[in-house]
């Protein structure tokens, strides 16, 4: 558990390194706070002698990054354990309220809370200070997030195809409900899956998000069985929502992959965060191209499942926006966004290692959100994704004042 120290209004933090505009590298640095935002980033000694008024606090051999983004998570399944790999998709869907420890039907909300709370400290602890939280116990985990130093998007979720449809009524108003809305806490609005809704509500879904500027999300191409879902509303998938005593008959199939499905809805006209996108074709990646939309990779989850090789190296050369999370802690170790970025050096060690760590850092950061990791050699951001190392200090603008997170207290 890390304590936390409040700074005063203007402050100067010096480092051997500080990487923060497009991850440009500056040795014997500093980055200059003023009212919670970054004032000016540049020589240390010239900082000093610009703005004697600053409060100084010295790194040492450290990194300064900006803070560090999850894209796509879970917090409330923070308690869960991976295990080994499932047998299959619908298999993992199937034991999650086992693995959860919630009783069919069950609201437990004291149960999501407190994993809601270990997921917030894992961040911290990994240099996350922004998160896209998919939630759909949303009464459960605003409050929480609201509450923390966290920066984050309340993606509700929601969910109702087949005998279970009503829960999308159900849902929909406790997710775009924006009582909890904050300076740091935006709402947005996840529908879920192709799988887990029918067409209708999401496009119904895409037409709220226009009209309130909400962000939208949705779990897209995720497993193979997707594809066949669409075209016939048969295999695996069906079968789940059979064994689940749930199906029902629906109009809407349809006759391609789950990236034209997303395209006929609408929501690659849209700035939606496509969470996953393990399964898609060059025509998809076409499509994508041309859209709005950003990639949520997620590679240790992505390994979990044993899919194919992911193919964000052809969307980023394509220009397609791509980023990266952890998903949660039921399909991935913990919630480390390096070791998801260690991932991607260990498959890929001819690529860029400045452009690797962009997929998990904001490109134009404003904020005074810092992750700070102690470093030794001339190569920083390649000693960090070649080691286990985990950041020694947090900090986080807040009211206006910088919050030092330390690991050590």
């Amino acid at each position: 558990m890390m304590s936390s120290t409040a700074t005063s209004r203007k402050q100067l933090l010096t480092a051997s390194w500080v990487a923060l505009i497009d991850s440009t590298i500056r040795r014997d640095a500093g980055v200059l706070v003023a009212d919670g935002k970054i004032a000016a980033c540049g020589d240390a000694s010239q900082l000093r002698r610009d703005h004697p008024d600053a409060e100084v606090t010295e790194l040492g051999s450290a990194i300064i990054l900006p803070g560090l983004v999850n894209a796509h998570t879970h917090l409330e399944l923070s308690s869960c354990a991976a295990g080994e790999s499932p047998t299959s998709f619908v298999d993992w869907i199937l034991s999650m309220p086992r693995r959860i420890g919630r009783e069919p039907n069950q609201r437990a909300d004291a149960l999501f809370a407190e994993s809601t709370r270990l997921g917030i400290e894992q961040c911290l602890r990994f240099g996350v200070t922004s998160v896209g939280d998919i939630s759909q116990q949303m009464h459960v985990t605003r409050p929480l997030l609201r509450a923390s130093p966290l920066r984050a998007i309340s993606y509700g979720e929601v969910i109702g195809l087949g005998k279970r449809r009503s829960r999308f009524e159900e849902l929909l108003p406790m997710a775009i409900d924006d009582s909890q809305a904050s300076d740091r806490l935006t709402i947005g609005l996840t529908p879920h899956s192709p799988y887990t809704l029918e067409p209708d509500a999401i496009r119904r879904c895409v037409t709220l998000a226009r009209q309130r500027q909400l962000p939208l999300a949705i779990h897209l191409a995720e497993t193979p069985d997707e594809e066949e879902f669409l075209r016939s509303h048969s295999g695996p998938l069906r079968e789940m929502w059979e064994r689940l005593g749930s199906w029902e008959d629906f109009p809407g199939t349809f006759d391609g992959t789950p990236v034209q499905f997303a395209k006929s809805l609408g929501l690659l006209d849209y700035p939606t965060v496509l969470a996953h996108v393990n399964y898609c074709t060059d025509a998809d990646l076409d499509l994508l191209a041309k859209a709005q939309a950003t990639v949520v990779y997620c590679p240790r989850t992505h390994r979990y499942f044993n899919h194919p090789p992911h193919r964000w190296r052809e969307m980023l050369s394509r220009g397609i926006k791509v980023v990266v999370g952890t998903d949660s802690c039921a399909s991935s170790p913990d919630l480390n966004i390096v070791a998801e970025l260690r991932l991607l050096h260990e498959l890929a060690p001819e690529h860029a290692v400045q452009s690797i760590w962009k997929l998990a850092t904001p490109p134009t950061p404003r904020h005074a959100d810092f992750t700070v990791f102690d470093v030794s050699s001339d190569d920083p951001l390649r000693e960090l994704l070649e080691s286990d190392r985990v950041p020694g200090e947090v900090w986080l603008s807040r009211d206006g004042t910088c919050i030092r997170f330390s690991k050590n207290g």
